[in-house]
Formats: structure tokens, sequence, C-alpha cells
């Protein structure tokens, strides 16, 4: 009788009990992510250069648009706390754990992609940054090919008249991620981290066409620029030593 009278606990005959127990196998595994990377980036020695450009759009509350590739996505995520920054994320498990650290960092996420729910997420995108959050865009995302700049940056720009700011991240020491398409980059501990923006591109307008070959060619061009110019800032302290 007391055998039955367990069985008979509510616990034990949860109608949901699978569902529970992945729900909380996902919450803890956002919870592990999250104090890993909070941990890791706390190591870092980070620099950021600024043009004045930059400077002057984030003290005007000015629509701005941080512009990276998305295998830099990891090394860059902690400015989210910094600008207060909003972002698209996917809509897949992976995605899920970016939300969660984007979230906890204090910053806003569109949840879509240009291969699934891509319009919804673009309109979140330009509510967020029309009530004030800088836009942090991974311009060759979801899948690639690598280094290939997307319409959807340019769309954004021309709707919300926002200005593209490059953006270049080097780390003296870190994993690469060889096996992923973008070649995901993640400083490790205590590596020198600079992250370099360079000056803007200016918002498009409505003659401007968001598929030109030539704004998606100059975009790529300035985002490597700034990639150079941030390992330079790490060259630089080096030989000032």
């Amino acid at each position: 009788m007391i055998f039955k009278g367990v069985q008979k606990n509510p616990f034990f005959y949860w109608p949901n009990k699978p569902i529970l127990l992945s729900f909380m196998k996902q919450y803890l595994k956002k919870l592990f992510v999250w104090w890993f990377y909070r941990l890791l980036y706390f190591t870092w020695r980070i620099e950021i250069y600024e043009p004045p450009e930059l400077k002057a759009a984030l003290q005007n509350q000015e629509p701005i648009i941080m512009a990276h590739w998305h295998g830099d996505e990891l090394g860059l995520l902690h400015l989210v706390r910094t600008y207060g920054l909003a972002t698209m994320t996917s809509t897949s498990k992976d995605g899920s754990l970016i939300d969660y650290v984007i979230a906890k960092l204090g910053g806003k996420t569109a949840r879509g992609s240009s291969t699934r729910g891509g319009v919804s997420a673009l309109k979140g995108l330009i509510r967020l940054c029309k009530s004030g959050h800088p836009v942090s865009f991974a311009v060759d995302g979801p899948r690639g090919p690598i280094y290939e700049v997307k319409p959807g940056v340019f769309e954004l720009s021309r709707l919300m008249s926002a200005d593209i700011y490059p953006v270049g991240l080097f780390a003296e020491k870190k994993f690469v991620f060889t096996r992923s398409w973008n070649r995901a980059v993640l400083p490790k501990p205590f590596s020198k981290v600079r992250i370099y923006y360079d000056v803007p591109l200016k918002a498009l307008d409505k003659k401007d066409n968001p598929k030109s070959e030539e704004l998606s060619q100059t975009l790529a061009e300035r985002i490597h620029y700034a990639r150079k110019q941030a390992a330079n800032m790490i060259a630089t302290s080096s030989e000032a030593r």
C-alpha cells in the first residue's frame, strides 16, 4: 500500500513529465552558458576605439547600426551591456541560448532570420531601433557564405535612416571554430581584445538599392579594414612596451 501511495504521487504521474524535464534541461543549459560567458569576458582585457561620429551619434541617440561578421559575434556579445544593443537572433536552439545571454546582458532581441521569420524580425528591429536601441547586425548571417554582406543591413538602414558603423574584432589569444561555416572566434581567458569602429557609411535613402553589389563590397572591405585596425591596436601596444 505504501508503494502504491508513492506511485500516486503527482510528481510521478505528471502528465507532461518529458516536457518538464526537457524544459529544465534547456533552462540549466542556458544558465551554464550565461555564467560561462560572463566569467570569461570578465577576464578579457578590452579596449574599444570609437570615432567621433559614433560618440556623437550615441550621445544624441541617433539610430545607428553596428555591422560585423557573424564569426565575431561571441567576442562582441558583451557590447550589449555597454551600448544597450538590440539584435536579431534565430529561432533555433542555438539562437535561443544567445537570446537568453543577450537578455541577461540587458539587451533586446527580435527573433527570426533571413530564412525563417525574417520580415517579422526586421519589423521588430525597427521597433527597437525607434525606441532608442543601437542595432548590432551580423551582415553575413545566418548561414553565410562567410564574408558576403546580405541586403538586410541596408534595408534596415534605409527604413530607419541609420548610419552603418563597420566593426572589427581582434583577440590576441583565441579559439577558432574551424568546422563552423562562420569560423567563429572566442577570445581565450585573459586575452587582449580590441574592438575598432570605422567611420560610418551614410544611411541609405529611397533612391538607393539595398541589393547593390557595390554597397555590399564596400561594407565588406570596411569591416575587414576595421579588423586590421583592431589587430594594429594590439601590435602598437606591444611595441610601446
